[in-house]
């Protein structure tokens, strides 16, 4: 394949433009090419006679001038990309009386004009110890793209994952027993480890321009106490027996604090780890805790707070006066004349006559699965086999609505708002400076460091302003499923019992069996299962 190409060679009256036509499949001549050419050298011409010979499918020349043809010697375009990535000669062929280019010509106009790296040799060589490729992009030089580099990422050696449901055995009761809600730890065991960044490489333009590959982020272990950093700084592990847990990207190991019962041979019990109560909590104590709170049996009148998990296998009896409150889930055997708030899940077999309030959901669903009386709130769904009673008991459940995740959310916007007035004012003092750098202004040492410290604040302060726009996306992902918030009766609910869902309200005026309630169009719908 050749393109069509032009010459000046003389003729029989003169000199004219020779036209030569192209062959297996090329490009035609651009007259555009061809009489910017022509207007360069300032020779004269009459254009539609060109163009009448362009439309001859055989060799031809028009006729210029008079006299003797010009001596121009081989002459090239070079057009360099925006991006400065790519370059592209196109050859002009020297008129019949002038000389051809050498290579070493070109290469040292090349290197006049600043084109360095990624120059096609072999594409070169064939024009110039050919006969010559004229008129036709001739890929010159081409850049080399950085190769990007890879992130670090923190691997943990255990389930970070604090919201798994109790397993429910083949009679309808929930196992509280085997719940490996806590991440037990042996000392020596190594708990996460960094998977090192890999440094991106350079690319180049075809001036021989550095382009650097996107700065990678190295991640660094953040944890409390009871563990031990590696000297690579690679990994940690834990200095005792005891249990793991990931805490807003820290990681925490705590001894688990264990006794037989809370009552007066005890009294209140306040620890930041876990603590295992392997019998009974009585009427009037508290029992705080960091971590999770396992209780192998009965609640009376208590008050139990964890900022984890809180476990009871033989349920509570609040007495009118019992809370449980747990930053995680709440799992319990049954719930009486008690107060439950819960940042996860509550999971009982029956809840009587209390008031409970789940971040997610409420599920009561074991061998009885009874919702009788008082108030039960969750943020997304409640599940029972049987709400309300046959007597009429006043029983009020609220889904769709979660006051600490909104609470939350508010505060998180507020701090959003802070980091980037605080960013955005100290971006302001950073390019005055950079201004005046550049304008040839000397800074004294103090004024320098200054400078610096305002940069890293800038730094460091949109660092943590990533980590917040992330979490607050998070959050309104959390909110966005609260509108799909719905109540499932897996048996019947009674009448008088009253469903919230979002601002809609219903109360029932009689019996439904299996069946979901969810809000459409502003109003409570009763669907089948």
């Amino acid at each position: 394949m050749q393109n069509g190409y032009f010459q000046l060679v003389s003729d029989s009256d003169g000199y004219g433009i020779a036209l030569h036509q192209p062959k297996d499949g090329g490009e035609s001549i651009q007259i555009g090419e061809l009489v910017g050419y022509l207007d360069g050298l300032g020779i004269g011409y009459d254009r539609r006679r060109i163009e009448m010979c362009l439309m001859d499918e055989e060799d031809s020349v028009s006729h210029l001038n008079k006299g003797n043809c010009p001596v121009c010697p081989e002459s090239y375009t070079l057009t360099v990309d925006e991006d400065n990535m790519s370059a592209v000669v196109r050859f002009i062929p020297p008129s019949s009386t002038g000389d051809r280019m050498t290579m070493d010509d070109f290469m040292r106009d090349l290197h006049f004009k600043g084109i360095k790296f990624g120059i096609r040799l072999d594409a070169l060589q064939t024009h110039f110890e050919g006969q010559g490729i004229y008129c036709t992009d001739i890929l010159l030089a081409k850049g080399q793209d950085p190769i990007q580099g890879k992130d670090s990422s923190i691997e943990y050696c255990f389930n970070t994952d604090m919201h798994r449901k109790p397993a429910q055995r083949e009679d309808g009761s929930v196992d509280y027993f085997h719940m490996t809600t806590i991440n037990q730890c042996k000392k020596g065991d190594m708990l996460a480890r960094i998977i090192p960044e890999v440094p991106g490489i350079s690319g180049s333009d075809v001036y021989g321009q550095e382009i650097k590959p996107r700065e990678v982020r190295r991640d660094t272990l953040k944890f409390g106490r009871n563990i031990r950093l590696s000297e690579d700084k690679l990994a940690i592990f834990s200095e005792v027996d005891g249990h793991v847990s990931l805490v807003d990207d820290k990681v925490f190991v705590a001894d688990v604090y264990q006794v037989k019962d809370v009552d007066v041979s005890t009294g209140n019990l306040d620890y930041e780890g876990s603590i295992q109560v392997d019998g009974n909590v009585a009427e009037n104590f508290e029992v705080k805790a960091g971590g999770n709170i396992i209780i192998n049996g009965l609640v009376e009148g208590a008050k139990v707070i964890a900022g984890g998990n809180i476990i009871i296998a033989k349920g509570m009896n609040g007495m009118q006066k019992g809370f449980l409150k747990a930053g995680g889930d709440v799992i319990v055997k049954f719930l009486e004349n008690a107060r439950v708030a819960a940042g996860g899940y509550v999971e009982a077999e029956a809840i009587m006559h209390s008031r409970v309030s789940a971040g997610s959901e409420v599920r009561v669903d074991g061998r009885r699965g009874v919702i009788i009386g008082g108030f039960v709130q969750a943020g997304v769904k409640v599940t029972a086999k049987t709400i309300g009673a046959g007597m009429g008991a006043s029983t009020i459940v609220e889904v769709g609505v979660n006051p600490l995740l909104k609470t939350q959310y508010s505060r998180m916007q507020k701090a959003v708002e802070d980091l980037n007035k605080t960013v955005e004012n100290a971006q302001v003092i950073l390019n005055n400076f950079k201004e005046k750098i550049a304008k040839g202004f000397n800074y004294n040492e103090g004024q320098l460091k200054y400078m610096r410290s305002v940069a890293k604040l800038v730094e460091e302060k949109g660092a943590e302003l990533e980590q917040m726009n992330e979490r607050i996306s998070r959050f309104r992902a959390m909110m966005e499923i609260q509108k799909m918030a719905e109540v499932q009766v897996n048996n019947e609910i009674f009448p008088g019992t009253t469903i919230i869902i979002g601002d809609a309200t219903r109360t029932i005026q009689s019996s439904f069996h299996y069946c979901k309630f969810v809000r459409e169009k502003g109003e409570i719908t009763m669907k089948p299962l």
